[in-house]
């Protein structure tokens, strides 16, 4: 990469495996709340575009994961980061001339598939009471989350998919499943929906490098658990993800 690639949210979990991963690789910055320690680091709140617009002057690409994740915020706090916030990233994006944003998006843009059969039986354990195979949950089918956390990702796809329209701006959304600090599951239900720390990390990287005539895709990630019910076949195909872990191993 011959341009900086800018991460947000860099101080989270998933951001410092990614800074990990790449940093003897690529020059990496940083748009942060507070300051990364060996990265350049512009320090602002996203709900601010001025304030945040230095941090992309320069910049070929864009890791987008800084939000407030989960039903546990306030409806303010979900505006702020992942409504307001992720408009003026892709905003500040498209006025810099960056050429790509990756938006870390959710499995809980889908997640209200689970009150259905058979996927609530699979996210319940109750594995006796599910079928020997099951349709997939694509990208293409109807978006259904069960939160306004969930829903906040479905406006940041749906915004993505109007910048790749309008602008030079790529746009690879990316549809994250469960990701935790122990690098486990630790419930039934991730049993279904986990993703390991380097499988997560070896889709975001590949996704910096999806082929350029492609302006716009949304890709589920997740490892290769058994009972799961989302679909990795496109990311597979468009990013060359490879997924090394499986829930099933902590069995």
């Amino acid at each position: 990469m011959d341009k900086p690639i800018l991460i947000t949210g860099m101080s989270g979990l998933i951001g410092s495996a990614v800074r990990n991963a790449m940093s003897s690789d690529y020059e990496l910055r940083a748009l942060n709340r507070r300051e990364v320690d060996g990265v350049l680091t512009t320090s602002a709140d996203l709900v601010n575009l001025e304030a945040i617009r230095p941090a992309f002057e320069g910049v070929g690409t864009v890791i987008h994961l800084a939000a407030k994740a989960g039903e546990r915020f306030t409806w303010k706090e979900l505006l702020d980061t992942n409504v307001t916030g992720t408009r003026n990233v892709y905003q500040a994006a498209t006025d810099a001339g960056c050429r790509r944003v990756i938006f870390a998006s959710s499995g809980a843009t889908v997640s209200g598939y689970e009150q259905i059969e058979p996927y609530k039986s699979l996210v319940e354990a109750r594995y006796e009471d599910a079928p020997n195979s099951w349709t997939l949950i694509t990208a293409d089918m109807p978006t259904r989350p069960t939160g306004v956390y969930g829903s906040t990702k479905v406006w940041g796809e749906a915004l993505g998919r109007h910048f790749a329209d309008t602008t030079d701006l790529s746009v690879i959304c990316l549809r994250i499943g469960f990701v935790n600090r122990q690098d486990r599951p630790s419930r039934p239900r991730d049993y279904s929906i986990w993703c390991s720390q380097r499988d997560i990390v070896d889709l975001i990287v590949k996704s910096v490098h999806i082929d350029e005539s492609i302006k716009y895709d949304v890709l589920f990630g997740t490892s290769v658990n058994r009972y799961g019910y989302r679909d990795l076949s496109r990311a597979r195909n468009t990013a060359g993800f490879d997924p090394q872990d499986s829930a099933d191993d902590f069995r």
